[in-house]
């Protein structure tokens, strides 16, 4: 057996580990591992897999490890017992594709001098990304997965007290977690008035928080963090400044792509949102400045360091939609570019305002594939 952990600590370290996916086409098609610039990934049916003469048509190195993935990790124990028998040192992936989507890697990035932990923790099987902020043992969760255990394991790695957590806005593609660890650890949550309401129908939401507004300033530790609203993702998209030179962008921006106005079902309008909130970046924005997202979609976006982010001018150079001239063009790229919202994301919407109550595998249903997020 292969803890999930373990595969994803190893393609992050480089490691050319042969990966296998078992499951239906149309499954690995969803949403399959896509981790580690050195993963040498194929799919093959399991039914197919048996019926074949030989594994020559699986091309695998007899020499290299080869981890079997289905679904939850039970079909993958007997395609594991199959490769082995034929010599080859295969394990199944424990808990299968839903155990690799609950899968967290934290990543320290350069302190800054009032903060002396900026940690990215990278949700490998969904491109989704949180952060724990920590200055003289206060820290601020900002972007809080649903597995809020894994936040209190690096907060007492880290021997840091959380005093707050922040929503940038109100997530489609993934369940918050950002509500529940508020309740545990007693400590307030923020989140932009305009999304904590349905964008649907203007239902409020059903939840106790603290209204973030254009140029609030959050103090934690010696460290302050600034808000910006920038609209056009959600209504209430904020960006979080902090003191000595790096943003936390959410969804409103990303290392190759911009937050795609489409999911509250007022494409059009929320696009010229956007618009103005990207073009007040390019005006006011220092070029040094770091950017941190909330989520990515491919190895690209990340650093040297196997974080994602890049300095705003980096950004500027690279970025496509950052390159549009003018609104009219922007609305034009963004509409030719963008696809259909998933289904899913509607409900996923309205369980984070606490409108909709899931259980444990409707969540698990809901979240299963990668964030789709930026327009592209």
């Amino acid at each position: 057996m292969l803890e999930p952990l373990d595969l994803a600590r190893r393609l992050d370290r480089g490691e050319a580990l042969q990966v296998v996916d078992i499951r239906a086409p149309a499954l690995v098609a969803q949403s399959r591992i896509r981790f580690g610039a050195a993963l040498d990934f194929r799919a093959l049916r399991g039914s197919d897999l048996y019926a074949l003469p030989s594994l020559e048509p699986l091309d695998l190195d007899p020499h290299r490890p080869v981890a079997v993935v289905c679904g939850h990790g039970n079909s993958s124990a007997r395609a594991t017992a199959f490769l082995r028998a034929r010599g080859f040192e295969a394990y199944s992936l424990t808990g299968g594709m839903a155990r690799w989507e609950t899968i967290y890697l934290p990543r320290p990035l350069a302190p800054t001098p009032s903060i002396e932990h900026v940690v990215q923790l990278d949700r490998v099987g969904k491109g989704c990304l949180s952060y724990v902020l920590v200055s003289d043992g206060a820290a601020v969760v900002v972007d809080p997965g649903r597995h809020v255990e894994r936040y209190d394991t690096l907060l007492a790695d880290l021997a840091a007290s959380p005093v707050a957590v922040i929503d940038t806005h109100m997530h489609a593609d993934y369940l918050s977690g950002a509500r529940r660890a508020a309740e545990r650890w007693g400590v307030p949550y923020f989140l932009h008035p305009a999304d904590a309401a349905s964008p649907y129908d203007g239902r409020p939401g059903r939840f106790a928080y603290e209204p973030l507004a254009e140029g609030r300033r959050l103090t934690f530790g010696r460290a302050t963090l600034r808000v910006e609203c920038v609209p056009g993702h959600t209504l209430g998209s904020v960006a979080l400044v902090a003191d000595d030179g790096f943003v936390l962008t959410g969804d409103f921006l990303f290392v190759s792509s911009v937050g795609r106005p489409d999911l509250g079902g007022a494409a059009q309008a929320w696009t010229g949102l956007l618009w103005r909130s990207l073009d007040r970046a390019r005006r006011t924005w220092p070029g040094e400045r770091l950017v941190l997202p909330a989520h990515y979609a491919t190895e690209v976006e990340r650093r040297a360091d196997r974080s994602v982010g890049a300095r705003f001018d980096v950004i500027l150079g690279t970025n496509e939609p950052l390159r549009v001239p003018d609104e009219a063009a922007f609305l034009r790229w963004v509409m030719r570019h963008n696809a259909p919202p998933p289904d899913a994301y509607r409900t996923i919407k309205l369980a984070n305002l606490g409108l909709v109550t899931l259980s444990d595998a409707d969540v698990e249903a809901l979240e299963f594939g990668p964030n789709q997020c930026a327009v592209g």
